[in-house]
């Protein structure tokens, strides 16, 4: 798939903009024959910046100079890009500076004083700074190092235009939000995650929690109704300052808390400055419009970089998520749970398995299309998660596809099945077709702790309550009394001491008499080390029987993998027994 960059280089070269040479590896802007190697990330947004300034901004190419030397400047130093009033270059009009992306909040900091810098040099009106989607437009002459922001613009003038209050506008051709492509998006969410972080000033949870927040006041305010020309709310406006910015933010989050209490409990909890940063960072970004492939897997890979060696527990790798998913037959009309939903990955890859159909079954009726998957996302994926952040990010994750967050409820999934139906009236028993989920393995549940112990056969030691139980062994209690009798159907990830050890004999009898197991795949020691556990571990699938079903001897699928596309560091593995495992299943079930 083609990204930003591509297309960008591509049109600029049909339009006579620039000249590749050494098979794209160098480029050379034209009309000044100025050449750069591209293979340099900065060259990179100087190159994307250069065709925005001719396309969308409108500034003639010949009145353009790159590299140009700073006078009395000792040593050398260059500006990336001067715009000019006039064909022979006298008059500067906009220094831009240009840094990679994905640059610290610190090192744009300091780029901006240098555009500053360089614009008061060269006497010119406005000052840029360019560092990817990262961008901060100045007027020179009111630039203090105190309150930068009294002389930040929402952006350079267009074609020697008046300063504009608002840049993102809905519906215009030129300024709309972006779409972006999945570099972008990721580097977009890294950078208001750092941001957050602060260097350490918060916990990285703490920060995730606060950037989700943020994410679900952007995607609100880009679905909020306004007219065609009207301005995003999620911006920065010309001359604004931080507690400004806030204030705007804050009061569609509070609102959003107000209509949406089990999304929205808490208060924001960052300050104005750093708002203003994420701000800056998210928003020329469309995450409405942004495809659902490209958000989906830019969110999941920056999740999986932020869930590794920090909250482990809550992140399963995809490659055993999507295998588990294949393994059943999961249509858009069946309700689907999984009662530790952690991020949301099982419910998630449940979504694109039914959006995989719909691009089948409706392939010209986009209509028809989106109402197969979208009505499945809104109302028939269910989630659980203890950890009230975790549950929050699993429901930013279920909005940034496009919805289905309201099933998702922060609970603890091994309380009364009363209570979370007092919160939401689908958690209850019987009811759902298909659960698939990876429940937390080794933490024991003490009866001096959790009164509902009692209420598990798996809690009984004969006719006594036992003192505590593993989690694990009383998730797989919660979840048969969870599925639909006679054809509900779960795939668990369980530890393999439940499979083989023999005091546990009585946890097997129980899954036993109240399953048909259907599959057992061993998965390598290394699966889920590095994401925080080394427990040797098996999927296992089963259906759950009608009352007094009885079954006689049966077969039971048995797989082994001991590749799983990737490796015990994480890093890919070319090798994955997975695909194979789930083309036998599927004939072993004919």
């Amino acid at each position: 798939m083609e990204n930003t960059f591509e297309k960008i280089l591509k049109d600029g070269v049909a339009k006579g903009y620039f000249r590749l040479h050494n098979d794209g590896a160098k480029i050379e802007y034209l009309p000044s024959g100025h050449k750069e190697n591209l293979k340099d990330p900065e060259e990179r947004v100087r190159a994307e910046y250069y065709f925005n300034l001719v396309t969308k901004y409108r500034y003639p190419a010949k009145r353009i100079e790159l590299e140009v030397e700073m006078p009395d400047r000792t040593p050398e130093r260059y500006a990336d890009i001067v715009i000019y009033e006039d064909d022979a270059k006298q008059k500067p009009y906009i220094v831009v500076e240009c840094k990679k992306d994905g640059i610290s909040d610190a090192e744009f900091e300091q780029a901006t004083k240098q555009a500053i810098a360089n614009a008061r040099v060269l006497h010119s009106p406005y000052a840029n700074c360019v560092a990817g989607n990262t961008r901060r437009a100045m007027e020179t002459a009111i630039w203090n190092d105190k309150e930068p922001e009294k002389a930040t613009i929402t952006d350079i003038p267009i074609s020697y235009g008046k300063i504009e209050e608002f840049r993102y506008k809905k519906g215009d051709p030129d300024w709309d939000l972006k779409v972006a492509d999945r570099t972008e998006l990721k580097l977009a969410f890294q950078k208001s995650q750092d941001t957050l972080w602060a260097g350490g000033k918060r916990a990285p949870t703490t920060a995730f929690d606060e950037f989700a927040k943020i994410i679900f006041v952007k995607i609100r305010d880009e679905k909020k109704g306004r007219k065609t020309g009207d301005p995003y709310d999620f911006q920065i406006k010309t001359h604004e300052s931080a507690e400004s910015v806030y204030k705007r933010i804050n009061a569609i989050y509070e609102e959003a808390k107000e209509r949406d209490p089990e999304v929205f409990k808490e208060s924001l909890k960052v300050e104005p400055e750093e708002l203003y940063t994420v701000v800056e960072h998210l928003q020329a970004l469309s995450l409405s419009k942004t495809d659902l492939d490209t958000k989906g897997v830019a969110f999941e890979q920056f999740m999986e970089d932020f869930f590794k060696g920090k909250s482990g527990q809550y992140f399963t790798p995809r490659e055993i998520v999507n295998f588990a998913v294949k393994m059943m037959d999961i249509k858009n009309d069946d309700l689907v749970l999984d009662p530790a939903c952690g991020s949301g990955g099982f419910l998630l890859h449940a979504l694109d398995e039914v959006r995989q159909q719909a691009e089948e079954y409706y392939e010209d009726d986009e209509a028809e299309k989106f109402r197969y998957w979208h009505d499945f996302a809104q109302n028939n994926l269910f989630g659980i998660e203890i950890n009230d952040s975790i549950a929050r990010v699993a429901k930013m994750n279920m909005i940034i596809h496009d919805d289905g967050h309201t099933n998702v409820i922060g609970h603890d999934a091994l309380n009364d099945i009363e209570r979370m139906t007092a919160k939401n009236p689908g958690f209850a028993r019987n009811r759902f077709d298909f659960i698939v989920t990876n429940p937390p393995f080794g933490a024991n549940v003490k009866r001096s702790e959790h009164p509902y112990l009692e209420k598990y056969v798996l809690g009984q030691n004969g006719k006594k309550t036992r003192n505590n139980q593993k989690t694990e062994i009383l998730f797989i209690e919660r979840c048969i009394e969870f599925l639909k009798p006679g054809t509900g159907q779960m795939a668990i990830v369980l530890p393999d001491g439940i499979l083989t050890n023999s005091s546990l004999q009585y946890v097997r009898d129980f899954l036993m008499e109240r399953t048909q197991i259907l599959a057992v795949v061993s998965m390598p020691i290394f699966a889920f080390a590095h994401y925080g556990a080394a427990v040797k571990s098996s999927l296992v699938f089963v259906r759950k029987k009608e009352v007094g079903e009885k079954l006689g001897k049966y077969k039971i699928f048995m797989a082994i993998a001991d590749h799983i596309g990737y490796e015990a560091t994480g890093k890919l593995d070319p090798k994955n027994d997975l695909p194979i495992i789930l083309e036998k299943y599927h004939e072993f079930k004919k």
